[in-house]
């Protein structure tokens, strides 16, 4: 025989009219959770899409390419010998990073090819041949010739035939668009946005690689054509897949990206402790309704289903609804991670948003999945109780009172857990993460214990300091502890997650502060006009060089250059930096010196090793600096003894500094990227820098900025990277501010017949709003009190597990009582104006339906 379950739908739709706001509230949350989780997604996955495209526009179809060790890049000559000796497919490269003004000053990539090597590689100008028709002969035959996108041109108004002035770090070099690509698809289109194109002649003298080329792309069949090519290769060159690069990337971005993406879960957390709260206040609502049915037939399995039924309705809803604001969201955000990947990692230009179905479809998933998950035991609840006992309102506060000892044990186990998760040095990030949610979730556990004996402690407190109303307010919270425990747990989680993140956001300013302190001692820093806010990819002129180090109106001048070297023992890409001179005059701070009491500067200028960042071991797991690391270099691997370990907090991949007249000699690179200035004393920095431009004017654009000016623009960035944090933080609090509206208007609810005998009994509408303020005073302050432990540990987590697994940088935690001062404002704040519209509604609550309700 089969059982209808059309009466409990249409049961289900009556109540859901009925208390419509319940519903939207709970929609809400869980499509704010979702959009915080989908717009990072969509915006991490389009910097990275972004990249991609761009790369693969000009990988193309290449299987392998040559590259050089040295970034002077490959003796054009290696090429021809190649085409002469070796038959495979191939094309030259040469590839660096522009600006111009006529097309936004955004950074974008010129590529220069050889039309005549390119059909196998790359179709774009086959597809456009009435355009390589009208132009191919100019672009061939005059130099500064250039070929973009048709799309990239109308957005700015360029056409063929118009001249623009490229920016070549500092260098202004004039060019004229001589043909337009139309793009075949929608992937070519994003491809090509920031692609310009020119004659592989032209793009040497721009670029200043007259005889060199970037790389070779490959099209090899076997391995016997491998073998082939790498016989001839010489010395400072290297095959490598075509996918390498892209895999590099990867790498270097994962565990920022891994970063928001947890981050962005505390919000969907918050969402699940309102999903549960709005569930569990609906089985407790129908209890009376349950227990008829169930003496009516209704069996426990048509309960359970039309809970989970209502549940993944709601949340499948609230789900579409966050794709859609993860969406905007993710527009909004994209230019601040666009921006801090374009700082520290590579250079990448984002246009638009990336909707990438994948990412739709997980945040689809995870609101449905933490819907359900957050309803099943209501659900289960509602299913194993007995008619008799559903029909007793007080049954399931009697339960909760005995699971109170349980929930104690069940918050020391999760808390074990969590410590023992992140104990596991080799875990990596997952492990770190999941441990952070087990405390998280620990802490959750222990919020009804600890809420039932504050509000035993302060009955007699509130009794007579507010008298009956007070003592009324504490026993209402105590009695509906399944409730108010669950959204108070939710405002501690949101407010926890803002004491822990300020902690450590303040932490890591304070730390950099003074780590800039210590190391930029030089007055004054000339640099080629950066490309990105946080690194240098041009050169100084030689001749400005020359001129600067010349010049006797300084106390001391020191130069740097950097590229990227391999480190062997680490099998891991990081920065090297080639200096003359020490840019901290013997203050720079180090973890860790070879020979104690000795400055290891001066073993560098010695040429007796390296000294290393701390990233680079720190995110290799390794307490113990190794005696000596082994690095790629133009004439094979170097080993180099390590001589002291530094602080950096420029770069999370790892550094190495080496002294300049060894990188000259192995890397064939004099050129200079950065130069610091001592200044005589007396000497005015202002005045200085305003000389410096004026007397350069016209040979090179520097970047002239005092040690202020440097230290100024360099907080700018950290506090551009941690901005989408506050973003964060804001939503995760608006969730269990929802929560909290959410509780208080079920209990509302619940209690519609005891206000209206309250009423009935002389209470006035004032007395109602003062019982429900302090009500959700202290259902805030008891988030606020929570939160201040939990949000230390999650800072200590953050500083010191999360943050050297992700980084590999030591900070110094700074505790300030304006973090915990603020974070208790913002729960008591919080939950008062959760509380205004419930008080509106009791106070004006008529006495009389109050009364029949039940």
């Amino acid at each position: 025989m089969t059982i209808s379950n059309q009466p409990l739908w249409r049961l289900a739709w009556r109540r859901i009219q009925k208390n419509a706001l319940q519903y939207i509230l709970l929609i809400l949350g869980v499509a704010l959770g979702v959009a915080m989780m989908v717009s990072i997604d969509l915006a991490n996955g389009s910097a990275q899409r972004a990249f991609e495209l761009s790369t693969d526009a000009i990988t193309g179809h290449a299987t392998h390419r040559i590259v050089a060790v040295s970034p002077t890049g490959i003796d054009e000559s290696l090429y021809t010998r190649m085409r002469r000796e070796v038959r495979v497919t191939s094309a030259p490269i040469v590839e660096g990073y522009v600006s111009a003004k006529e097309l936004g000053s955004q950074p974008l990539r010129l590529v220069g090819v050889d039309l005549f090597a390119e059909p196998p590689f790359r179709n774009y100008f086959e597809e456009n041949q009435s355009q390589a028709a009208t132009g191919g002969t100019v672009f061939l035959t005059q130099p500064n010739t250039l070929i973009l996108s048709q799309d990239l041109a109308k957005q700015y108004g360029i056409g063929a035939g118009d001249s623009i002035t490229l920016d070549l770090a500092g260098k202004d070099i004039r060019a004229q668009v001589v043909g337009l690509l139309k793009p075949a698809n929608n992937i070519t289109r994003n491809a090509l946005s920031s692609i310009l194109f020119a004659d592989i002649a032209s793009a040497q003298d721009i670029l200043g690689m007259v005889n060199h080329i970037s790389y070779i792309d490959l099209i090899l069949q076997n391995t016997t054509e491998q073998e082939a090519i790498e016989a001839i290769l010489p010395e400072g060159v290297k095959l490598e897949t075509a996918e390498a690069q892209k895999n590099a990337i990867q790498q270097m971005t994962a565990a920022f990206k891994l970063n928001l993406t947890a981050l962005s879960l505390l919000a969907l957390v918050v969402g699940m402790f309102l999903i549960y709260n709005t569930v569990t206040f609906s089985v407790i609502q129908r209890r009376s309704l349950f227990g008829i049915l169930r003496c009516l037939g209704a069996t426990p399995g048509q309960l359970f289903i039309l809970i989970l039924s209502e549940a993944t309705v709601f949340s499948l809803i609230g789900s579409i609804l966050g794709l859609g604001l993860g969406i905007l969201l993710g527009r909004g955000i994209v230019g601040l991670i666009t921006q801090s990947i374009n700082d520290f990692y590579f250079v990448v230009n984002v246009q638009s948003v990336s909707i990438n179905p994948w990412s739709l479809g997980k945040g689809l998933a995870v609101g449905i999945a933490a819907s359900i998950v957050a309803s099943v035991i209501p659900a289960i609840e509602a299913m194993r109780t007995s008619p008799q006992t559903t029909l007793q309102r007080s049954s399931l506060e009697s339960r909760v009172r005995l699971l109170l000892p349980w929930l104690v044990l069940a918050w020391a186990a999760f808390t074990l857990l969590g410590i023992g998760l992140l104990r596991i040095g080799a875990g990596g990030l997952i492990l770190a993460f999941a441990g952070l949610f087990a405390i998280l979730l620990a802490t959750a556990l222990l919020t009804p214990p600890v809420t039932a004996f504050l509000m035993e402690t302060l009955t007699s407190v509130g009794n007579a300091v507010f008298g009956i109303v007070g003592r009324l307010a504490i026993r209402d919270i105590v009695r509906s502890l399944s409730r108010t425990s669950v959204a108070i747990a939710a405002l501690m989680v949101a407010v926890s997650v803002i004491v822990g993140v300020s902690i450590m956001v303040g932490s890591f300013r304070v730390t950099v502060v003074q780590w800039l302190d210590q190391t930029l001692q030089a007055d004054i820093y000339i640099t080629p006009p950066a490309t990105t806010a946080n690194r240098v990819l041009g050169k100084l002129s030689p001749d400005v060089v020359a001129e600067i180090k010349k010049q006797e109106d300084w106390e001391d001048v020191v130069t740097y250059n950097e590229t990227e070297i391999t480190v062997k023992e680490f099998n891991r890409r990081v920065k090297l930096i080639s200096a003359d001179g020490d840019v901290s005059h013997g203050k720079r701070p180090y973890s860790w010196k070879r020979d104690k009491g000795v400055n290891p500067w001066e073993s560098l200028e010695a040429g007796e090793g390296v000294i290393v960042s701390e990233a680079l071991l720190l995110k290799e797991n390794i307490s113990t600096p190794p005696t000596a690391i082994t690095i790629e270099t133009p004439v094979g691997w170097r080993s180099f003894p390590v001589l002291a370990v530094f602080y950096d907090y420029s770069n999370d991949r790892g550094t190495v500094l080496l002294d300049n007249d060894i990188y000259i000699h192995l890397w064939r690179d004099d050129n200079i990227a950065s130069i610091g200035l001592f200044l005589k004393p007396g000497e005015k920095v202002e005045d200085v820098v305003t000389a410096i431009k004026h007397h350069f004017q016209g040979k090179q654009d520097l970047l002239v900025q005092s040690n202020q000016t440097l230290r100024q623009g360099s907080l700018e960035i950290f506090d551009r990277t941690f901005a989408i944090t506050d973003a964060l933080r804001l939503l995760a609090v608006v969730v269990a501010f929802i929560g909290v509206l959410s509780a208080l208007m079920s209990l509302q609810l619940e209690r519609s017949r005891e206000t209206g005998i309250l009423r009935a009994n002389g209470m006035t509408p004032q007395q109602l709003w003062f019982m429900t303020f302090i009500e959700t005073g202290l259902m805030g302050a008891t988030s606020g009190i929570l939160a201040m432990p939990l949000g230390y540990v999650l800072a200590w987590i953050l500083i010191y597990v999360i943050n050297v697994r992700s980084f590999g940088w030591t900070l110094q935690m700074q505790l300030q009582p304006g973090y915990f001062l603020q974070a208790f404002g913002v729960a008591v704040v919080a939950a008062l104006l959760a509380g205004v519209y419930p008080a509106w509604r009791l106070g004006n609550t008529v006495i009389a339906s109050a009364i029949r309700q039940e």
